[in-house]
């Protein structure tokens, strides 16, 4: 992998955990956090939508998305383990 690879994928990590914490109404895990939230929520969203069947494009953008449904089913899991 290459330092571009990871620099988009450490950028679309950061905005997809930073759009999950403001849509779950939590303040988020800062800058680290969000990016690993994002990062485990495109992975989790990568094996759980296309068992699903459901397919978002292939784009920055349908990218992004998925890691956000992801990180949004992850920060449900985890506000439910901590309670």
């Amino acid at each position: 992998m290459g330092l571009t690879a990871l620099i988009v994928w450490l950028a679309i990590g950061a905005i997809a955990g930073r759009l999950a914490g403001l849509i779950m109404k939590g303040d988020g895990f800062g800058l680290i956090g969000d990016i690993i939230i994002g990062i485990a929520g495109a992975a989790i969203a990568g094996f759980i939508l296309p068992k699903l069947g459901i397919f978002i494009g292939g784009t920055i953008v349908g990218e992004i998305i998925n890691a956000v449904i992801g990180a949004c089913m992850l920060l449900f899991v985890i506000r439910l383990v901590k309670r």
